[in-house]
């Protein structure tokens, strides 16, 4: 005869996540071990909660490998980035891109550049983790150069590479959600426009006013000069060095899958490593593992021109396993269902509808350490609600979006945060209060909850119910 199985009470999910919460704190601030550790040991809180409420080990275990499936894209893309990451640097086109940025970029309206120049790459290749680790790089350098603080420059890197990668049709993270709201994907972007497009100008006008302050005066002119001379001392920084980028933005762009079109770039950087770059073969093949280092003689330059390789993302990938499994078996003993559960009660107009979605979808990056997770299950969880008040199933995608994607890389130890803080040098709890874009769209959506706009009430749409899905099969 079978256990019967419960979902965890109220109390046990503040138990639990509390233990999660202190685990990640104490191993990470008060004992300086690695935030692996930490989550490793919550698989074993979390199972032993799971136990506790009917549920066999094997089970939990097999939620974990469920969960670190689930996320298997995020790391195979995180592994090639790596790789292209290490290539491009030692081709010469990571350089390259600093060099010339130097030289035609005015430092009144660098910010403002940085944001724009993210977004329109984000959106033409659907990947804020492809726009980070090329433009993105490229523009930590420039910011660097132009005495800019870093932590700012990574907010103007990260708004614009959100902006967009939710608002590009190629976005896995965007079809992902619409199709999980049971919409099209045009539905979608129109549902996310009217808070996307006025907290991205705001965002703008924040970054132009702060961008003001570091301009004129303020540059240093001779350290600039010092680091196009470290540039140009040891690459070759012809506009050859360009090709690359354009080709990968040009594939993504055609919808090509992005793991193969990454590697693909990884081998062109090689290319120009041996071609333009005068390397050994051999070693060129290494920094696509190993980066070769860099001694200009100018630290940050070689700082940034030191990162990448498969090897350095190890220990991210590492995170991101432990995370997945703890999100799996979060998923598996109830506990993001209990929680909205809670909010069911709560939620009596569209504003506190706003505020469930949004906190449920951070709730998911929290605890499920993917952006996958808050964009697969808030839907899911959430759904009822919207249909209870006749809210478009499109409000529910872009409240979603907003939660889940604009906040990812704001969780030290998910997927996300990971990735930015690697590959920009930043750790998240310095660049998180320059995340405008999120702040600002976050507070519009909820604000159009409150005051009843946009929501399209009463709108009929033909959507998937996929309670019905699971229930058939």
């Amino acid at each position: 005869m079978s256990k019967s199985v419960k979902l965890p009470s109220m109390v046990q999910v503040i138990v639990v996540l509390s233990i999660f919460l202190a685990l990640a704190f104490s191993f990470t601030t008060v004992f300086e071990l690695p935030i692996q550790l930490a989550l490793f040991t919550s698989w074993f809180v979390i199972i032993a909660l799971g136990v506790k409420l009917g549920h066999s080990y094997k089970e939990l275990e097999a939620s974990i490998a469920k969960g670190i499936y689930n996320g298997m894209d995020a790391i195979l893309i995180l592994i090639a980035v790596g790789a292209l990451v290490g290539t491009w640097i030692a081709g010469g086109i990571v350089p390259s891109l600093i060099y010339h940025g130097l030289k035609i970029i005015n430092p009144n309206i660098f910010l403002l550049a940085t944001l724009i120049i993210c977004a329109l790459t984000s959106i033409a290749t659907g990947t804020s983790w492809g726009t980070a680790g090329t433009a993105g790089i490229a523009m930590m350098g420039i910011g660097q150069g132009l005495g800019i603080p870093l932590p700012l420059v990574a907010g103007a890197v990260l708004s614009g590479a959100y902006f967009g990668d939710k608002l590009s049709p190629l976005s896995d993270s965007t079809v992902l959600t619409a199709s999980m709201s049971g919409i099209d994907v045009m539905d979608h972007i129109k549902g996310m426009s009217p808070a996307s497009i006025p907290g991205f100008i705001i965002t703008a006008i924040l970054f132009t006013i702060t961008g003001f302050k570091y301009g004129g005066q303020n540059v240093d002119l001779g350290r600039i000069e010092l680091f196009m001379n470290a540039i140009s001392d040891n690459f070759n920084t012809s506009l050859l060095n360009f090709v690359p980028m354009l080709i990968i933005i040009l594939l993504l762009m055609k919808r090509k899958p992005s793991l193969p079109v990454i590697t693909f770039g990884a081998l062109l950087g090689i290319v120009w490593a041996i071609v333009f770059q005068g390397m050994d073969p051999i070693a060129a093949i290494n920094t696509a593992y190993q980066p070769a280092g860099m001694d200009t003689g100018v630290a940050f330059v070689d700082n940034i021109l030191s990162r990448g390789g498969i090897n350095s993302m190890l220990g991210s990938v590492a995170i991101i396993i432990f995370g997945l499994g703890v999100g799996g078996l979060l998923d598996k003993i109830g506990m993001i269902e209990v929680i909205a559960a809670k909010f069911e009660n709560w939620i009596k107009n569209t504003g506190r509808l706003a505020v469930a979605t949004v906190g449920t979808s951070i709730l998911g990056n929290v605890f499920g350490s993917a952006m996958y997770v808050p964009l697969i299950l808030t839907p899911k969880i959430m759904s009822k609600n919207y249909d209870k008040l006749k809210v478009h199933r499109r409000v529910l995608s872009r409240n979603t979006e907003f939660g889940g994607t604009l906040t990812a890389a704001m969780v030290p130890w998910s997927d996300n945060g990971i990735f930015m803080a690697g590959i920009l040098g930043v750790s998240c709890l310095e660049y998180i209060p320059y995340m405008w874009l999120a702040f600002v769209c976050i507070g519009i959506t909820i604000l159009y909850g409150y005051l009843g706009k946009f929501q399209w009430i009463g709108e009929k749409v033909e959507f998937t119910n996929y309670d019905e899905i699971e229930n058939a099969s």
